[in-house]
């Protein structure tokens, strides 16, 4: 008597593998919450905030006294990399003439004593600056102002 003839007498069908049992389908949630954390982690790190839509600049330093004329002012800012801002906001240069032609035109009653600030970081390029400059210019803003800071 062989092997397969006392299981097959057994009542069981032979196979060669386990039996099939009908498993209910299981999702595993821990890669799930893996993958969501890595994307939480990645829209935290790559948002903008709003406080960095102003041009940081490093004023470059002077020995002096401030003046004491009051007098409404406007703010031109260039980076080191030669972008513009004007009183906070940013601009290219193609609109800087523009927007000074704007603030100084005659029939705005602050144009009178206008004083344009340019704010330019230490290293920002020469060309920025002069283009500031000849933006009042083009505006006829003659009162301009450079900032600084003050020695410690």
């Amino acid at each position: 008597m062989s092997w397969l003839d006392t299981h097959s007498k057994s009542g069981k069908q032979f196979s060669l593998g386990s039996t099939s049992v009908s498993a209910e389908p299981e999702i595993n949630l821990i890669p799930f919450i893996d993958v969501l954390l890595v994307v939480l982690i990645f829209l935290m790190i790559s948002t903008t905030f709003t406080r960095y839509q102003e041009l940081a600049i490093t004023l470059p330093t002077a020995s002096g006294n401030e003046s004491q004329v009051e007098s409404k002012q406007v703010h031109i800012a260039v980076s080191r990399d030669g972008r513009f801002a004007i009183n906070g906001k940013v601009t290219d240069a193609s609109q800087l003439s523009k927007v000074l032609t704007q603030l100084g035109n005659p029939s705005n009653p602050q144009a009178s004593n206008l004083q344009v600030n340019i704010d330019a970081d230490a290293k920002a390029p020469h060309q920025s600056v002069m283009t500031a400059l000849e933006a009042a210019r083009d505006a006829n803003l003659s009162n301009i102002v450079f900032s600084s800071q003050t020695k410690k």
